[in-house]
C-alpha cells in the first residue's frame, strides 16, 4: 500500500472515531445538563445538538442549519399530530366520552387483567397507525384508566406503549417494515403473518410482565392531564351529566384508524393504481388529514353526545394547546438533534464497519439496525440503512428467511430509545417523569421489545 493510501486510511479512521466520540459525548452532555444542572430539555437539546455538529466537523453554520431543518421537519409531522391529538384528547375528556370508555374498560376487567387489556388495546390501535398518532389518541385513556383503577401509572402505560411500539417495528403496513420489505424484496403476506407471530410474545413480555417491574422501579403519581367531570365532581355528578354513548365515542376514536388502514390496504392491493378511489384513500389516510378529521368528527360526535354548545367546544379546544407547548418544543429539539447526527454521516460509518462481518445473518441484520438506531435516534434511518446493507445477502436467502430478516431489522430499529429520539421526549412529557425514570421504564421497555423480537426471529428460523 502506498504512503498516500496509508494516510487516507488513517484520516478516514480518525474521522470515524471523531464522529462516534462526538455523538457519545454529546448524549452524555445532554443528560448531564438536564439531570445535574436542571436545564430545560429544550435548551439542553439545542445546545447539545449544535455542539455535537461542531465537534463532529459539520461546522458551526451547518450544525445550526441541520438542527433547524430537523426541528422544522419534526414539527411539520409529529408537531401537527401532537396538536390535533391534544385537541381530540381534550374533547374526549370534556365531553364525557373518556369517562364512558374508561368506565367500560375498568368495569369489564379486574386489576389483574386490566394491563393485559391495555396491551391489546395498544396493539389493535397501533396496527395501522404511526406510533405518535396512537400515543396521542390513547394517552387520555391511559391516564384516566390509571387514575380511575387505582393501579400504578406504569402498570397501565407500559403495556399500552408496548403494544403500540411492537406493532410499529414488526408488523406491516407500518412504514418501517414496508421499507424493509421493498428493499429486501420480501413477501409482504408472509412477513405480516410472521410479524404477528413474533409480536404476540414480544408484547406480553415487554408489556404486562415488564410493567410489574417498571411500577416498582418508578412509582409516580398520575399526571394532572385530561381531568374529567368525574374527577372534578365525583362519579354521581358524572353519571347525572349527559355523556356520549360508548359506540359513538369508539367511532370517534377509531375514525383515523380506519382511514389509515384503508390507505394501507390500498397501497398493498393496488400500489400502482392511479384512479380517483386510490387518490381519495391516500389523501384521507395521510396521518395529518386522518387526525384532523378525527378532531372535526369529535366536535360533532363527542360535542353533541356530551351536550356541549359552541362556546363549550371553543373553550375546550382553546384550553387544549397551552399545556403541550413545552412538549412541542422538546420533541422538535429532539428531532433537530437527530438530524444533526444523521447529517454528520455517523450511520454510514457504522454501516461500513459492519460490512464483511462473519456474524450469523439474522443477528447481523439486527445488530446493524441497533447500532444505527442508537447513534441517530431514528428507527426509519436504521431500517433503511440496514436494509440497504443486507440487500445483497437477502438475495441468497429463502423467502421465509428474507421475511425473518425484515423482522430482525425491525426489532433492532426499536432498541435503546434515548435522548436523541423525539419519541423519548414525547413519552417523558406526557407521563410526567424525569429523564432517569424514563430511561428505567420506556427505554428498558424498548430494549426488551428489541431483544425479545430478535429471540422470536431466531427461534422461528430454527424451525422454518
Amino acid at each position: 500500500m502506498s504512503t498516500a493510501s496509508l494516510l487516507a486510511a488513517a484520516d478516514s479512521a480518525g474521522h470515524d472515531t471523531r464522529l462516534i466520540t462526538a455523538a457519545v459525548v454529546g448524549v452524555a452532555v445532554i443528560i448531564a445538563l438536564i439531570t445535574w444542572l436542571k436545564l430545560h430539555p429544550f435548551l439542553a437539546l439545542s445546545i447539545g445538538a449544535v455542539g455535537v455538529g461542531i465537534a463532529a466537523g459539520l461546522g458551526a453554520q451547518d450544525s445550526v442549519k441541520s438542527f433547524v431543518e430537523g426541528f422544522g421537519a419534526t414539527m411539520g409531522s409529529v408537531g401537527i399530530l401532537i396538536g390535533f391529538g391534544a385537541m381530540f384528547g381534550k374533547l374526549l375528556a370534556d365531553s364525557g366520552g373518556a369517562d364512558r370508555v374508561v368506565d367500560t374498560l375498568v368495569g369489564r376487567a379486574g386489576p389483574r387483567t386490566l394491563p393485559w387489556m391495555m396491551a391489546l388495546v395498544g396493539a389493535v390501535i397501533g396496527l395501522p397507525m404511526f406510533f405518535e398518532i396512537g400515543l396521542v389518541l390513547l394517552m387520555p385513556v391511559i391516564i384516566l384508566v390509571a387514575r380511575r383503577s387505582g393501579l400504578p401509572l406504569m402498570r397501565i402505560a407500559i403495556p399500552t406503549l408496548a403494544g403500540l411500539s411492537a406493532m410499529h417495528g414488526l408488523v406491516p403496513p407500518h412504514p418501517g417494515p414496508l421499507v424493509a420489505v421493498a428493499a429486501l424484496n420480501a413477501n409482504l403476506g408472509l412477513t405480516l403473518a410472521l410479524g404477528v407471530v413474533v409480536a404476540i410474545p414480544t408484547v406480553i413480555v415487554s408489556g404486562p410482565l415488564f410493567s410489574k417491574l417498571a411500577a416498582r422501579w418508578v412509582d409516580v403519581p398520575v399526571p394532572e392531564l385530561y381531568v374529567t367531570t368525574e374527577d372534578k365532581e365525583g362519579a354521581e355528578a358524572a353519571a347525572a351529566r349527559r355523556r356520549p354513548g360508548f359506540a359513538t365515542t369508539l367511532a370517534a376514536i377509531l375514525l383515523p384508524v380506519v382511514l389509515m388502514l384503508g390507505k394501507a390496504i390500498a397501497d398493498v392491493v393496488a400500489p400502482d393504481s392511479e384512479g380517483w378511489i386510490k387518490a381519495l384513500l391516500d389523501f384521507l389516510g395521510t396521518p395529518v388529514v386522518a387526525l384532523g378529521l378525527a378532531v372535526l368528527a369529535g366536535m360533532v360526535l363527542l360535542g353533541r353526545g356530551g351536550g356541549m354548545d359552541r362556546n363549550a367546544l371553543a373553550a375546550s379546544l382553546e384550553s387544549s394547546l397551552p399545556p403541550i407547548a413545552g412538549i412541542l418544543l422538546i420533541v422538535g429539539a429532539g428531532g433537530g438533534f437527530k438530524q444533526v447526527l444523521i447529517d454528520t454521516g455517523i450511520a454510514d460509518v457504522i454501516a461500513e464497519a459492519i460490512k464483511g462481518s462473519a456474524l450469523p445473518v439474522l443477528f447481523l441484520a439486527w445488530l446493524v439496525a441497533v447500532l444505527i438506531r442508537v447513534a441517530t435516534g431514528s428507527a426509519t434511518v436504521a431500517t433503511v440503512t440496514a436494509s440497504g446493507i443486507l440487500a445483497p445477502v437477502a438475495a441468497e436467502l429463502t423467502s421465509t428467511h428474507v421475511s425473518l430478516m425484515v423482522l430482525a431489522i425491525g426489532s433492532g430499529s426499536l432498541f435503546l430509545s434515548h435522548v436523541n429520539d423525539a419519541g423519548f421526549w414525547l413519552v417523558k412529557e406526557y407521563l410526567g417523569v424525569t429523564v432517569v425514570q424514563n430511561l428505567k421504564t420506556w427505554t428498558v421497555m424498548e430494549c426488551i421489545i428489541s431483544v425479545t423480537g430478535l429471540a422470536g426471529v431466531l427461534a422461528l428460523s430454527a424451525f422454518i
